[in-house]
C-alpha cells in the first residue's frame, strides 16, 4: 500500500506543499495501489456548470483515446465498418453486466470510440461512467483527478473551482486533489501534508554542477551512438509525467498515463514513431511504455520505448523535460539505466515530428550495431 493509496476518494483534498512538477514525477509510473491519476490544468470558469463541462469533455476525450484499454475484448475491432458498431456495443453491454457500471453508457462510449459523435448522457451519468472507464484502463480500482490551480484566481473563481471539484468528487466517486496556487478565499477544503517518497522525486540542485552525470570513465557507461550528433542534447518528451501530453502553457489541459505496450494515444510523436517503426523489420521486439525495476529496493522507472534483448531505451522528450526537476530526474534515471547496461537514445518530440526518417535511421543503426556485437 502506497501513500497515494491512502488519499481519500469521493472528496476534495488540498495537497499541502506539493510542487506540481514533483507530484508528476512521483506518479510516473503509477505507484502500486494508487488510483488511476489524471492531471487537469484548471482554467478560470464563470460557473460550476462550465467548469464541470470542461472537465467532462477532457475526460471523455481521454476515454475515447484510450479505447480499447477499458474494453479489451474489442481489441480486434478496427473501424466502424460492417458489423463492428453492433459488435462493440454487445461487448460493452456484456462487460458492464460482468464488472458493473452503466451498460448503455459504456455501449455508447464504445460506439463513439469507433464512429465519433457527442455523448447524449447527463453530466451525472458521464462522470460516474468516465471515472470507472479511466480506472479500468489502467487496471486500478478507482480514479483520481489531480487539479493544478492556476495563479491569480480571484475569490469568485476559487469558489467556482472548489464547488465544481466537490461535484465531481461526490457524483463520480473521484478523489479530487488540488495542487498549485493556494486557495486563500476558500477554507472548507481539508489539507493533507504531502509525503512523497524521496527516491521517486529527485530534487534539482541549484548548482548545475551538482546534477548527477555519468561516470567520467567512458568505459564505465555504454555510449548510445558513436556519432555525437546522433544523440540529441536537451529535452522535450514525456508529459504530465513522462510520456503524457504536456501540461505546460499552450499544451492540452489534461494529462494521463500511457497504457503499457502502446504508444501514448495523446502523444503525436509516439504515434508517428510507431507508424514508421511498424514498417521496419529490424524494429521487431520493441515494447512501448514499459516499467523497469531491476530489483524491489529500487524505485521503478517508465521508459518510452524499449528493446529489452538489445538493452536499448528510446526516450522522446517534450518541452516539460527542460524544467529543473524533470531534467535532474532524467539525468539520474539515464545513469541508472546505463550502469545496468542499457543505452539511452534521447530525441525531442520536434525531431520525431519534423525529421522522423533521421530518427528512425539512427535507432536502426544502433540496434544493428548492438546485434552485430552481440
Amino acid at each position: 500500500m502506497t501513500w497515494w493509496a491512502a488519499l481519500p476518494s469521493g472528496r476534495v483534498t488540498r495537497l499541502d506543499g506539493a510542487d506540481p512538477a514533483a507530484v508528476a514525477l512521483a506518479l510516473d509510473p503509477l505507484p502500486d495501489g494508487a488510483p488511476a491519476v489524471v492531471t487537469y490544468l484548471a482554467s478560470p470558469a464563470r460557473s460550476v456548470t462550465a467548469f464541470v463541462g470542461a472537465v467532462l469533455d477532457e475526460l471523455d476525450a481521454a476515454a475515447l483515446a484510450l479505447f480499447p484499454a477499458w474494453l479489451p475484448e474489442a481489441a480486434a475491432v478496427d473501424g466502424p465498418g460492417g458489423a463492428n458498431l453492433a459488435a462493440v456495443r454487445a461487448l460493452a453491454l456484456r462487460r458492464a453486466a460482468a464488472v458493473g457500471g452503466s451498460g448503455p453508457f459504456l455501449a455508447e462510449l464504445a460506439r463513439r470510440a469507433l464512429a465519433g459523435g457527442a455523448s447524449r448522457f447527463t453530466a451525472e451519468v458521464r462522470v460516474a461512467g468516465l471515472a470507472r472507464v479511466l480506472a479500468e484502463s489502467f487496471g486500478r480500482e478507482r480514479a483520481a483527478l489531480l487539479v493544478r490551480v492556476p495563479d491569480g484566481l480571484p475569490p469568485a473563481g476559487q469558489e467556482v473551482l472548489v464547488a465544481a471539484a466537490e461535484w465531481l468528487a461526490h457524483r463520480g466517486g473521484l478523489g479530487v486533489w488540488l495542487t498549485g496556487a493556494p486557495l486563500d478565499a476558500v477554507d472548507r477544503v481539508p489539507v493533507v501534508p504531502v509525503a512523497l517518497p524521496g527516491p521517486a522525486v529527485p530534487v534539482a540542485p541549484s548548482d548545475p554542477a551538482a546534477v548527477p552525470v555519468a561516470p567520467s570513465d567512458p568505459a564505465a557507461v555504454p555510449v548510445a551512438l558513436s556519432d555525437p550528433a546522433a544523440v540529441p542534447v536537451g529535452r522535450s518528451g514525456h508529459a504530465g509525467g513522462p510520456g503524457e501530453p504536456s501540461l505546460t502553457v499552450g499544451g492540452p489541459p489534461l494529462a494521463y498515463p500511457p497504457v503499457a505496450g502502446r504508444p501514448h494515444p495523446g502523444s503525436r510523436s509516439e504515434q508517428a514513431l510507431e507508424e514508421a517503426l511498424a514498417r521496419c523489420p529490424w524494429a521487431a521486439g520493441r515494447a512501448w511504455n514499459q516499467t523497469y525495476q531491476p530489483h524491489p529496493l529500487v524505485a521503478p522507472v517508465r521508459v518510452d520505448l524499449l528493446w529489452r534483448e538489445e538493452r536499448c531505451v528510446v526516450e522522446i522528450d517534450g518541452p516539460e523535460h527542460r524544467e529543473a526537476l524533470a531534467f535532474a530526474a532524467d539525468r539520474q534515471r539515464d545513469v541508472r539505466l546505463q550502469l545496468d547496461g542499457y543505452a539511452v537514445l534521447r530525441f525531442t518530440d520536434v525531431q520525431v515530428l519534423t525529421d522522423r526518417e533521421s530518427v528512425v535511421r539512427q535507432i536502426g543503426r544502433f540496434l544493428r550495431k548492438r546485434r552485430t556485437e552481440g
